[in-house]
């Protein structure tokens, strides 16, 4: 039975291609080139999560104030008032109104967030291309070879592109998502009937 890419296989994977044994095993004394592949997988995997997915978007989460402060979770890499009248950011890690230049809110606001999501959370589109990207990396910093980067960026270039073609096929987007494109046809004029 075939199962998603584990965070062991992926390390053996990046071991694999600068030609180190695999390991059976990420807890305990791992050999330096293990923990320099785990950091740059976990490196690249929230590099690759910022940029905003499908996958990891969540939309109209209420956050609610606490004596004032409305804390972000810490797993939001991006934080976006539902409201577009607000104009709000993350500062540090709590929300900042930038209207009223003022980080005391009285009450709720929904948002949209971009999450970092754990390793057993992402889709296998996304583990693969992480695994790739943070491979051809990987073996720069150890080993250097343009050959292998070469080899690797193409299998990276392919990954890429099926977690796109994956995550846009997912989030039912249609031309009229894109506000240059509603804009262009009109559909973000208000009409009074």
């Amino acid at each position: 039975m075939a199962t998603l890419t584990s965070q062991l296989e992926s390390v053996n994977v990046m071991l694999g291609h600068i030609g180190e044994s695999p390991i059976n095993s990420l807890t305990g004394s791992l050999p330096v080139s293990a923990t320099t592949a785990l950091s740059a997988l976990n490196e690249v995997s929230k590099e690759i999560q910022s940029e905003g997915w499908h996958f990891n978007s969540e939309k109209n989460v209420t956050l609610s104030p606490v004596d004032g402060s409305i804390t972000v979770p810490t797993d939001a890499v991006q934080v976006d008032a539902d409201d577009k009248s607000l104009d709000i950011v993350q500062r540090g890690s709590s929300l900042f109104d930038r209207t009223n230049n003022t980080s005391t809110f009285t009450k709720s606001i929904k948002v949209n967030l971009m999450r970092l999501l754990d390793w057993d959370s992402l889709p296998e589109e996304a583990r693969r291309y992480i695994t790739l990207r943070a491979s051809r990396i990987f073996q720069g910093r150890v080993v250097g070879s343009r050959e292998l980067e070469a080899l690797i960026a193409r299998d990276e270039y392919q990954a890429r592109s099926r977690l796109e073609e994956s995550d846009y096929g997912g989030s039912d987007r249609t031309i009229f998502d894109n506000f240059d494109a509603a804009t262009r046809i009109g559909l973000n004029r208000n009409y009074d009937i």
